[in-house]
């Protein structure tokens, strides 16, 4: 077997093309003493500073497979002594760390020792171990909210931990997979390529196959120093619920967190998590998800395919940004199971140009009414739609169902009013959330364990986002992928929520739907597209408008757009026959003749709304309203015939009928029937209208 050097760069992965030979490594036969490798390294900070928590017996160490506090608790109620010592270094270790800020603040050198600081907290993390390095990854792609020494410091957590003996490295491959190193990998690099907090990644090649290889190798002592950490913070975090009064069950989010860095230090479920993972999302344009080697694989070492490129905070590529937020919320929203550790360490730039995932043990799964309660929730809050937005944070479980909603409803309407006012695309998840946490007090606002997960995982790929354009709104970028969905979604929830939205107190909301169907068309139904701008060929959007109302996932906005239309017709009917029977008949009363309700002409404003939208002319909202207020003698006849001067004349509606042919055969065919459905609606209206107004 050869041994490959380690790679040039630190980056993970590295590139397979430098295979080198180097002296023959000789593999340690099961009966035979270890041998001391040539790479071995002294002790990693961690081992030497927390290696006396790795001391447990084989029944202790089974145990901790998987996350169960009550077992844990009991385990550690057995060792006091050790307890103690934990706690003691904690609070030691910080304690001095924040000693020396404190210093320097007093000496008047915090700006010359800010960088030494920095990296200092970064060692003092990996010496406490992996839940410390855990949570410090969760800020270190948040450029907004750290500065930007400790930003590059916490950064080198992600990957360039010290990496633990590569000698105990390569026995616990033997051990696990129960067959000499040389037996399984033709070539092995003699170094890790890559260290994190819970393992570490070398670079192989199977001996069977000759694929090169990504071998995660966990590192000693992970499962039993977590476990004792969480356990500690679980009961800090009900120290400080009590202390604080807190609403939110912060020892709940904890076992959330917990259990989901339990499966994380599983490599055969990471293994399975990525096979489904690849399953649901590998097909989707510029996304890579490796394949994994199960019968390579274990609870401690993991085989997967070897996937080169750089990582993805370290080139400018928004594109790539897009798409990782895109497939989040496709992972979040489409079929819930979703990547909840998505740091800058976990995302590649391939070298022809894909977003490669990386790092498959901690996943989160949305249930289905969560997925709808938050596209509900983002749709009445870009809506303005505070009062049910109230209502989606009982649904989501942020709000008791006690919760007065007319008070709620009120602080809500303060807080999100100046974010809404600067636009959907304007809109930052980052801002929403602080300006959230200013109320979350006052009505007992709580976080569900779920949702620490969900918004982490956002705040994270904003994080990412803005370290490469300032200026980038997570929200305002996926917004009309959730536009598109809402008005194409299957789900009963989705569709109630959808006609209480446009249909207000029975009146339908043409801005609205306006609205939702405008922002669906910046992205393709396929994947991320570059947003379409406002002066985007006419003829171009028309025949996105039409593709999508004729399509089956159109269905429900069809019927919803023929009942309006329908009313249309008939106000604008009624419109012509009343401006026909003043022409012609301008002495048969003394005032105009004049049918038309307020209803009818709501229904002609619609119909011009519609048309205009169709044509691809996008009524102007302000215009509309000019022309119903153009003063207080206009007759409701008057300002029909205002409105109906407005729509499209006949040459500029001929650009739809060139469009028609280029639609899908099935749009074709739905929309030959769709004179025959107008029809028997206006017949139905007309029909309607005539036995109400002879009897009523």
């Amino acid at each position: 077997m050869i041994l490959l050097p380690a790679p040039p760069f630190l980056s993970f992965p590295a590139n397979p093309t430098l295979l080198l030979s180097s002296p023959p490594y000789c593999p340690r036969r099961r009966d035979s003493s270890a041998v001391v490798f040539a790479a071995s390294r002294d002790v990693d900070s961690f081992t030497s500073k927390s290696g006396y928590l790795f001391n447990l017996s084989a029944d202790e160490a089974d145990s901790l497979s998987e996350y169960n506090f009550p077992r844990i608790d009991a385990m550690y109620k057995k060792k006091p002594l050790l307890l103690l010592r934990r706690l003691a270094q904690i609070g030691t270790t910080f304690g001095f760390w924040f000693g020396l800020r404190l210093a320097d603040e007093a000496l008047d050198r915090s700006e010359q020792m800010f960088k030494v600081r920095a990296a200092e907290l970064r060692k003092l993390l990996v010496e406490l171990g992996p839940a410390y390095v855990k949570i410090a990854q969760a800020v270190s792609s948040r450029p907004d909210l750290i500065p930007p020494i400790y930003l590059d410091e916490l950064s080198l957590l992600q990957d360039q931990i010290t990496p633990f003996s590569t000698e105990v490295a390569f026995n616990m491959i033997e051990d696990e997979l129960g067959l000499p190193i040389d037996e399984l990998f033709s070539e092995i690099s003699p170094e890790p390529v890559a260290a994190a907090s819970l393992g570490q990644v070398y670079q192989a090649r199977l001996r069977r196959s000759g694929k090169v290889v990504a071998v995660k190798v966990q590192r000693p002592g992970v499962r039993a120093a977590i476990a004792l950490d969480t356990l500690i913070l679980r009961y800090m975090a009900g120290l400080i619920k009590k202390a604080g009064r807190f609403n939110s069950d912060l020892q709940a989010v904890v076992d959330e967190w917990a259990t989901s860095l339990f499966k994380e230090m599983d490599y055969l479920k990471e293994a399975q998590n990525g096979i489904k993972f690849r399953k649901l999302y590998g097909s989707i344009k510029d996304v890579l998800v490796p394949k994994m080697y199960t019968e390579y694989s274990t609870s401690k070492v993991l085989v997967m395919e070897w996937v080169e490129g750089q990582k993805l905070a370290e080139v400018n590529d928004l594109y790539l940004v897009e798409v990782g937020v895109y497939c989040s919320f496709n992972q979040l929203l489409e079929y819930g199971f979703y990547h909840a550790d998505p740091h800058p360490g976990n995302f590649l730039r391939t070298y022809d140009g894909q977003l490669a995932y990386l790092d498959f043990g901690m996943m989160g799964d949305f249930r289905p009414e969560l997925r709808d309660g938050f596209m509900e929730a983002c749709l009445h809050l870009v809506n303005r739609d505070f009062k049910s937005l109230a209502k989606d944070f009982v649904t989501l479980g942020l709000l008791p169902p006690t919760a007065e909603k007319g008070a709620v409803t009120k602080a809500l309407t303060d807080v999100f009013q100046d974010a809404i006012a600067r636009g959907v695309r304007n809109i930052s998840f980052g801002d929403l959330s602080g300006d959230l946490g200013k109320t979350m007090y006052q009505f007992k606002f709580r976080i569900p364990p779920y949702f620490s997960l969900v918004i982490r995982s956002l705040a994270v790929l904003e994080g990412i986002a803005i370290g490469i354009n300032p200026n980038y709104k997570v929200l305002g970028s996926t917004y009309p992928w959730i536009a598109r969905k809402i008005l194409t979604d299957s789900s009963p929830q989705l569709k109630s929520s959808l006609q209480s939205l446009l249909y207000e107190d029975g009146v339908f909301r043409i801005d609205r739907l306006e609205s939702l169907v405008t922002e669906s068309l910046r992205t393709e139904t396929a994947l991320v597209q570059k947003p379409v701008e406002g002066g985007t060929d006419s003829k171009i959007v028309m025949k996105q408008i039409l593709a999508f109302t004729f399509t089956e996932q159109g269905s429900f906005v069809r019927e919803i757009l023929l009942r309006e239309f329908a009313k249309g017709l008939d106000a604008f009917g009624l419109a012509t026959l009343d401006s026909f029977t003043s022409v012609v008949s301008p002495f048969y009363s003394s005032r105009p003749l004049n049918s038309l309700t307020e209803e009818d002409m709501t229904n002609l404003r619609t119909f011009y709304r519609l048309i205009s939208l169709f044509s691809g002319m996008r009524g102007d909202e302000a215009q509309v309203k000019a022309i119903s207020k153009s003063g207080e003698a206009l007759t409701p006849l008057d300002e029909a015939s205002l409105v109906m001067y407005q729509l499209p004349s006949a040459e500029e509606m001929l650009p739809i009928l060139s469009i028609l042919p280029e639609l899908p055969q099935e749009s074709q065919q739905r929309l030959l029937q769709l004179p025959g459905d107008l029809v028997g609606r206006l017949v139905s209206r007309a029909f309607a209208r005539t036995i109400r107004r002879l009897f009523l």
